[in-house]
């Protein structure tokens, strides 16, 4: 089992609340990821519940034993941080072995929980080789396989991938997702790279300034984001936010045109991705622009366009464009696509 609660957790330094009253319901096998900008406390967040950080308000349960003031040791978690954390005069079969034979496991033992670590991450190779002979990926396999034989509750993960060039990242992403298929184990993992979260998530909690802006699948928090920081941050690009007034079923943009408004109350932005806007003549469409700059990446182009009082807004085409830097164009949004939210950036 690993399902774990928080109520109404808060962290405290001094004077200083960074963690404001977080509610929040794991269950057992579920890979969840936190994710946010720098200093939106989801690094302390893992650390509270790993038991690193002190919890100043409310209880954290863990399969329904209230583990608030126990140390990690008793909580049955495993984390993997960052730093590889390996020690480099030890061999890799040492270094997974080593917390089992601190805790005085038979030999035997951890012989066998190694061996089947080393399987499962394909280390079995490199299990008579030091740290230093390894590459940063083998060496967060290595981290991983340390807590695999420790047989958790649940996996902690702080930013594990950082460390890593991009190709690697995106070996470890998908070596990260096939051990969670052959585990089942309960996972949470903090990252501020949303391809990461996006790719490996059950769900996501999404945090700003200490609270949760919003937990959904990451198709939810794509289509259907709660808040203006939630559309902007999940997404690359960003989702496109532009000012608009709305009556009587209809909306306007304040430099353009408008189309159907379904909502129950008044809105005060339109949200709409990169990949529902078609480029067409100028005048079609909800409004114009001038092509301001192409981004040419092979499978995708994206072209900034200048809005005028619109601001940029940013359009996806799929391979290349037409189009040349400084053409008119209008710009028609799928009305099947559109967000809209109010004046305190929640979604109408």
């Amino acid at each position: 089992m690993g399902s774990i609660k928080l109520n109404a957790v808060e962290k405290w330094y001094g004077e200083v609340q960074v963690i404001k009253g977080v509610d929040l319901e794991i269950e057992d096998g579920e890979f969840i990821v936190f994710v946010g900008p720098s200093g939106c406390g989801k690094s302390t967040l893992l650390r509270m519940i790993g038991g690193l950080e002190d919890i100043s308000r409310g209880t954290l349960d863990i399969d329904g034993r209230d583990v608030t003031a126990e140390p990690p040791a008793k909580r049955g978690l495993a984390m993997v941080f960052q730093s590889y954390a390996l020690y480099p005069h030890m061999s890799v079969r040492d270094n997974m072995g080593f917390s089992l034979k601190t805790s005085g496991a038979p030999k035997e033992e951890i012989t066998r929980k190694v061996d089947a670590a080393a399987e499962v991450l394909k280390l079995e190779p490199y299990l008579d080789r030091r740290p230093k002979d390894l590459s940063g990926g083998q060496r967060q396999r290595v981290a991983i396989g340390r807590c695999i034989v420790r047989d958790p509750t649940a996996f902690l993960f702080d930013e594990p991938l950082s460390n890593l060039d991009a190709a690697l990242r995106v070996e470890m992403r998908y070596e990260i997702a096939k051990l969670h298929q052959r585990l089942k184990s309960t996972m949470i993992y903090v990252t501020h790279d949303q391809v990461e979260a996006m790719t490996l998530a059950d769900r996501i909690v999404v945090l700003e300034f200490g609270k949760i802006a919003q937990v959904g699948t990451p198709r939810e928090l794509y289509e259907r984001p709660a808040n203006l920081f939630v559309a902007q941050f999940i997404g690359s690009p960003k989702m496109n936010i532009l000012p608009c007034t709305t009556e009587a079923g209809h909306y306007s943009l304040t430099a353009g045109r408008g189309g159907a408004f379904a909502g129950d109350r008044a809105a005060e932005h339109l949200g709409i991705r990169p990949e529902h806007i078609t480029l067409g003549a100028e005048g079609s469409g909800q409004c114009d622009g001038t092509v301001d700059v192409i981004e040419y990446l092979g499978a995708d182009s994206y072209l900034v366009i200048d809005g005028g009082p619109l601001g940029q807004i940013t359009v996806r085409e799929s391979g290349d464009t037409a189009l040349s830097e400084g053409e008119r164009v209008g710009l028609s949004f799928d009305p099947e696509r559109l967000s809209f939210f109010d004046t305190d950036g929640l979604r109408v």
